[in-house]
């Protein structure tokens, strides 16, 4: 009992494996805490989210490098923090208007085809870093640019001019069917029961797997079928 407590208070001679459950208690606690505030893409941070776990990270880094803090200080503040964060994002969305003090509004750098010079100096961007943009979006040629937009995440969104867009099946008369989400039947060579049964019995499973030149369920890595029962099976490499 008392190794407990001084894992929670914090002491000078704690032992090494006190570090690690102090460690795993901090990221239980922010895993937890993140799922209360609410998924976000990580991939795109916006600036609200970034604050939020700079602050994070550091009121609650220091308790497991240090033995010595006790977690209740740092645990309550970075619950305050998160509440703040929350309440932040939640007046967002309830009022539009305070939404534009807490995040940037989308400026339009490219207008009909014509860079706005005054955009880029407003967003401090430079022509080099505008070309670069554009040609991790396939669109080097700039006379296919109809509109180009930086978004609140930092990103740019491209729109091209109607004859440089990829035909779709509607444009040539094509009603193809929706393949819809595919379902992970078979993963590392184990079958996923819940999905396999919203879409197939385990016989018709055994039956695809011979017709696609396979044996068994553990020579495949990864099998997904989706809503046209359409499957993608690759096999597991034996080293």
């Amino acid at each position: 009992m008392e190794n407990i407590t001084n894992i929670w208070m914090g002491s000078q001679d704690l032992p090494f494996y006190s570090f690690i459950v102090r460690a795993i208690l901090v990221y239980i606690y922010i895993f937890l805490m993140v799922k209360v505030i609410g998924q976000r893409s990580m991939a795109n941070i916006d600036p609200l989210d970034f604050i939020f776990g700079v602050i994070i990270g550091d009121v609650v880094g220091e308790t497991v490098s240090s033995g010595e803090e006790e977690l209740t200080g740092p645990f309550a503040g970075a619950a305050m923090i998160a509440f703040l964060h929350w309440l932040l994002s939640y007046a967002g969305l309830k009022w539009p208007r305070f939404r534009r003090v807490i995040e940037d509004e989308p400026f339009i750098i490219i207008e009909k085809g014509r860079i706005l010079d005054h955009m880029l100096k407003r967003t401090n961007i430079t022509i080099e870093q505008l070309l670069m943009e554009l040609r991790q979006h396939d669109t080097s040629d700039l006379n296919e640019i109809d509109y180009a937009v930086l978004e609140p995440n930092g990103n740019i969104s491209v729109i091209k001019r109607s004859p440089f867009n990829a035909a779709t099946a509607y444009d040539i008369g094509l009603t193809p069917q929706n393949r819809g989400y595919p379902k992970v039947v078979i993963s590392d060579g184990k079958v996923v029961p819940e999905n396999m049964e919203k879409i197939m019995t385990r016989a018709e499973l055994e039956k695809g797997i011979i017709d696609h030149g396979y044996n068994a369920v553990e020579e495949i890595f990864l099998l997904t079928v989706n809503e046209a029962d359409e499957w993608y099976v690759t096999p597991r490499l034996r080293v």
